[in-house]
């Protein structure tokens, strides 16, 4: 059984009850969210470099797609791990239904996580705008996938995706009557969810659709 194949517990935020439990008490809206998906929470699995990859490996592809190169992506390297990557090269993941680009993505991810310049030991003493730009470095990855991966795999519990087409959605519905605001409208808006932005997302998220969001 290879590292990907382990079933591993997922972390929860230990913020999380305390946090819902603040916007509740200045938001309604929110606290009809917290009172429905009571018991629930974002969670990770811990996998940065996995949680890197997959984002790449889904970009502008359907969920379906995206599942289905990311299982042949694993049986070509067998162990989702930088080294693995590296040693499958480009030519060994040419049949795993990736884009040329997605394969130099892959690559330059895991060049950059061997050799040191992505180092997750080192990014508890990192603030969330200097992580964002130190994982922009990397081909491939932008501000928006920065984000998910702090909020999801990191549990950074102030982060707020403005370039989230769901998120938008979410605050216009059920705070603006579903019309549309400007960009910033949506970013001054979100101030009231100060130090839990990335709560109060989840939250919104999950109002547009019954399972949970996952990266």
């Amino acid at each position: 059984m290879n590292a990907v194949d382990r079933i591993m517990a997922p972390m929860i935020p230990d913020y999380w009850l305390h946090a819902a439990a603040e916007l509740s008490a200045t938001d309604p809206v929110m606290a009809g969210f917290a009172e429905r998906y009571a018991g629930l929470a974002l969670a990770s699995r811990g996998d940065a470099f996995g949680t890197l990859a997959r984002s790449i490996v889904g970009q502008q592809i359907s969920v379906r797609a995206a599942d289905a190169v990311w299982m042949r992506f694993r049986a070509a390297v067998g162990d989702v791990a930088p080294a693995a990557v590296l040693a499958a090269g480009p030519g060994g993941l040419a049949g795993c239904g990736l884009s040329q680009r997605k394969i130099e993505y892959l690559c330059d991810l895991a060049a950059h996580f061997a050799d040191g310049r992505l180092d997750p030991g080192a990014w508890k003493e990192l603030d969330d705008a200097t992580l964002i730009a130190e994982l922009c470095t990397v081909r491939g990855i932008g501000r928006w996938t920065a984000e998910m991966f702090l909020i999801f795999n990191l549990l950074r519990p102030d982060v707020y995706p403005l370039d989230d087409i769901g998120l938008q959605r979410a605050v216009c519905l059920h705070y603006f009557a579903g019309e549309r605001q400007p960009r910033r409208t949506l970013a001054e808006f979100g101030e009231r969810w100060r130090p839990w932005r990335s709560v109060a997302t989840w939250y919104l998220w999950r109002s547009l659709d019954p399972v949970p969001v996952e990266y």
